[in-house]
């Protein structure tokens, strides 16, 4: 028997809903990219895309465990002399709500094209509203 690999034109993708609030950061994370990913599926194929897209609602109500909100740090440099730029998990969650999540998926993708494209499923909401409606998606509650 051959081994199955998937092709581009074969994948159906499905829409996911994940209701963010109370959930741990990394616990999420990890979630959101195994589906993005499509590693949730039977056909999954290393080098294609098999994922679905997700939606996370409530982003900015994610939860973190111990002292992460004061000790975890996130850094920045735009490249210029003095460009270096750090802020805690909670000044980031005050100014930019789902960045945190955004970064803790990024990092769990490839580094390459096919991680970007797989990143760019991810539909991420600062509340509870979200404009994909019409794509009916499953919500997905046991994380």
């Amino acid at each position: 028997m051959k081994t199955y690999s998937a092709k581009p034109c074969e994948v159906e993708r499905k829409w996911f809903l994940i209701d963010a609030e109370g959930k741990t950061l990394g616990r999420l994370a990890s979630t959101i990219a195994n589906i993005l990913r499509g590693k949730n599926k039977p056909e999954f194929t290393p080098n294609v895309d098999t994922g679905d897209f997700v939606v996370v609602i409530n982003a900015g109500k994610i939860a973190v465990s111990g002292n992460k909100e004061t000790d975890k740090m996130y850094y920045s440099h735009s490249g210029f002399p003095g460009g270096f730029k750090q802020a805690s998990f909670k000044e980031l969650m005050e100014k930019f709500p789902t960045r945190a999540l955004e970064k803790a998926v990024k990092g769990m993708l490839p580094h390459n094209t096919l991680g970007a494209e797989q990143f760019n499923k991810m539909k991420i909401y600062e509340g509870a509203e979200h404009p994909h409606a019409a794509q009916k998606p499953i919500e997905i509650k046991e994380i």
